[in-house]
Parts: structure tokens; sequence; C-alpha cells
């Protein structure tokens, strides 16, 4: 009987990525359907010797729920948990974007990995998706009965973190079938690691042998981002999928030449935040253009709800600066495409939006313009401002530096 070699290779990952090659001597007959056979079963048989032997931090991990406002907000709370996980040595779990869309009565979890690309946060610090540390790390150092909800004090009615209470705490701890069975107040510890030894007391308080796991109620992180953690904006990088999308967007649908991206915050939620401006002169991202003191100035409806014509004569500046050949409007309302299409007619200039916007795209966009004026308040303004100082890429804002600003800024930057 006459032998045949039957060469087998398959590929896959969990933390690491492993390519297996197999070679069989085996008879004429049987090599077909041999074949066909060791194809279905390597895979799975592969699958779960990995699975089983996956490496397990021994200086723990980090979980928290991004349950603070939207996309803006949620990464604004992520470089501070990224920070916070490096300066305790654990691994954080790179938890999904929580999500509301029209017509869902509860938040939805997109995976993290849908928007962003695991391997440049891998360069700065240890991570893994949510996902999968439920799937194969969680049945090993967080089993359903030492599952710990942490939080500073009691929330809510009762006395412990009701880490589950509400919307979107209680849908995204259930996307992953997770229910708390006591909780932990580590109050008075902060999340400010880049001060007063902090990461040395939490570990003192919680070392990884007696806590594998620290999942906290929300991020480990103040809002806005600390000024310290700015810089690891670098590390998100888009996944290809949203690259690709604004590319085709710029080549396809945009004139040829340089254009002015700018981002318009004027629902009707907005009108009512930018009433407290009096009361809170530091609302929202406004240290971003402000300083996380005022030094720069008080915060100004100029700046918060800038008026229609206000934004045009800013954009025209712009546009002559820049040389631009089109404008890109990103907004959670209302583009202003026919105002300021008329009122850059003059300048040859048009003005576009995406047809179905996607507010990642538009920051994808956004990122890539030859100038981006944003709305110094606004979160969501913050990630395109802090992706475009990280890329060298220039921005301003609406409405600032008024001139009393400016002042305050030259007299602040001679001193």
């Amino acid at each position: 009987m006459s032998l045949s070699k039957l060469n087998f290779s398959h590929s896959f990952c969990s933390n690491k990525c492993y390519d297996v090659y197999v070679t069989f001597e085996i008879s004429e007959v049987t090599l077909k359907s041999t074949s066909m056979m060791l194809k279905l079963l390597i895979p799975v048989l592969f699958s779960v010797s990995i699975f089983a032997d996956v490496d397990i931090d021994q200086n723990g991990y980090i979980l928290y729920c991004p349950c603070m406002g939207r996309f803006g907000n949620q990464a604004d709370h992520f470089l501070g948990s990224l920070a916070f996980a490096k300066a305790l040595n654990r691994t954080l779990a790179l938890p999904p974007w929580v999500e509301y869309r029209f017509g869902e009565p509860k938040s939805v979890q997109v995976p993290f990995s849908h928007y962003f690309q695991l391997e440049p946060l891998l360069k700065f610090h240890r991570v893994v998706t949510m996902e999968e540390f439920m799937e194969n790390i969680a049945p090993k150092v967080w089993p359903p009965e030492k599952r710990t909800a942490f939080c500073y004090m009691a929330r809510g009615q009762g006395t412990d973190c009701n880490a589950k209470e509400g919307n979107p705490f209680g849908p995204f701890w259930d996307t992953f079938n997770v229910d708390f069975v006591q909780s932990e107040f580590y109050g008075p510890l902060n999340y400010d690691v880049h001060h007063q030894d902090m990461a040395r007391k939490w570990n003192n308080r919680y070392p990884p042998q007696k806590s594998p796991v620290l999942a906290f109620t929300g991020a480990p992180a103040s809002f806005p981002v600390q000024i310290e953690n700015k810089d690891l904006q670098k590390f998100l990088v888009w996944t290809p999928r949203i690259v690709n999308r604004a590319i085709d967007f710029i080549r396809n649908v945009l004139p040829i030449g340089s254009f002015v991206g700018i981002h318009l915050r004027n629902g009707v939620d907005w009108t009512r935040a930018c009433e407290h401006l009096e009361h809170s002169p530091n609302l929202f991202s406004a240290p971003q253009c402000l300083g996380y003191r005022n030094e720069f100035g008080i915060a100004s409806q100029d700046m918060c709800f800038p008026t229609p014509d206000a934004i045009a004569k800013q954009v025209k500046f712009a546009v002559k600066e820049y040389h631009a050949k089109s404008v890109f409007v990103s907004s959670d309302n209302d583009h202003l495409i026919p105002f300021l299409t008329k009122a850059l007619k003059r300048m040859e200039v048009t003005v576009h939006k995406l047809a179905n916007p996607e507010p990642h795209v538009d920051l994808a966009i956004l990122g890539r313009a030859n100038y981006f004026i944003g709305n110094c308040i606004s979160s969501f303004t913050a990630f395109a401002k802090r992706e475009r100082d990280a890329n060298g890429l220039p921005s301003g804002f609406w409405g600032f530096p008024s001139n009393r600003a400016s002042a305050t800024k030259q007299k602040h930057e001679e001193l």
C-alpha cells in the first residue's frame, strides 16, 4: 500500500498568535476523507489546549463599567483608566463602548476592538478585551462566588455599591452575565496615581494575591481627562474599518485640496448645558482650552454655543489661511450645510457631511483635516483635538481666544 504525506497548517490567536504545522503519513485511499476531518478537528483541539493554558497575570486585573456619558466622556475616562492600570501594574480589561441607540430601551455594548486596535495599546501596557477576559481568564481568577464590586462609597439605596442598579450599569454587566456577591468601599483612596504615592497605597491595601480583580462600578479615572494622561491618546488607533471609511470619504467626496473640519454642538441638550456656564466656568472639557485652573480665561456663551454668523466668520478665516477647497461638518444636530454653503459661496468652497453620519468616522475625518475648529466645552471635540495634537496638526476653538483670554494666555506664557 502506497503512503502519502498529508501536510496541514492552521493559525489562531488568543493572547498570542500561533501557527500549527502537522504532517501525517497516510494511505492514498483515506487521504481525501482524513484531510477533511483534520481540517475540522485540529482547530478545535488546539484551541482547547491553548485556552486551557492561557497566561494569567499574577499582578491582577482591572475591570470597570464606562457608565458615564457617551463616547467623548468614555474616551476621557479610558485614558485615565489606562494610566491607572499601568501605575498599579495590573492588566486592563478593555470594556466595550456603551452606546445609546434610538428605540433601544437599554444601552448597547460595542466591543472595544470594533473601533480601536489592540496592538498600539500593548506598546504602552498590558490589555485584554473584556470578552476574552470573561471567557478565558475569569473562570480561573474571578469565579462567580468571588465577584466583588468596588466603589468609593455606597451608591443609591442601601449600604453597598449597587453596581448593577440602573442603565447602563445593569445592561453592561449583564452582557457578561456578571453578578456581584459583595461590595468593597475603597475610600479614601483615589485615582490620581501621579501624586501622593497613590499606586503604592492601592497595592498595599489590595494586593493581587488577595484581590486579583478590581472591578469598579465606574471608570477609575477623573473627568475631564487628567492633564498627565492626555498624551496617552497616541495609543488609541482606529481600526482599518474606520480609517478606510474616512479616507474613502476624503478621496471620493471632498474636492481635491486641503479642507477644514469643524464640530458643531447644537442639540437641545447642549443648549441647556451651556446655561450652566455662569456657575461652572470649567464645565465638561473646558480645560482643554481654558486650562485646568482657568489660567487662560473663563468659558463664555460664544465658546459654548456660537451663533451661525460667528461660526461662518471663523470658518472663512480658516479657509483663507489654509487655502481650503472644502469644509467638513460633524454635528450632533444641525450641520448648518445650507447656511455655510451660502456664506462660503464667493470663496468657491463646498460644505460636506457624511450621508449617514457615524460619530467615529466623523472623528477620523476631523483628525485628518488640514485645520480643525471645535467646541472647547465638548468632550467629542476634545477627542479630535488630542488625536490631532498627537499627530502635530493645528486646531482651534469657537470663540477662543477672546481678546481677554488671549491677553491672559500671552501673560501666562511670558511668566
